[in-house]
């Protein structure tokens, strides 16, 4: 049976696997704390209410087509009967 290439990879290592979880993990936590630019809590907020009103435009949106399609298949149906 072969193994596969990326599995092999782990088990070639030589620190072992959870090890190199636990590598990722360091790295991961040093790239959001060293290097991350995070936004002030103004602009945040801003990007917030940004978000929330589009949230709400693009719902009552997709409200309108959904009801304009109710109406048009409800017409289709009335006139196939």
């Amino acid at each position: 049976m072969r193994i596969k290439p990326h599995i092999t990879i782990f088990m070639s290592n030589k620190k072992g696997f959870f090890n190199g979880i636990i590598e990722y993990v360091k790295g991961a936590y040093d790239e959001l704390i060293h290097h991350v630019v995070w936004p002030s809590w103004k602009e945040a907020q801003k990007l917030t209410v940004v978000v929330a009103v589009f949230s709400l435009v693009f719902a009552l949106l997709l409200f309108a087509v959904d009801y304009i399609f109710r109406q048009i298949l409800g017409l289709y149906y009335k006139m196939v009967k």
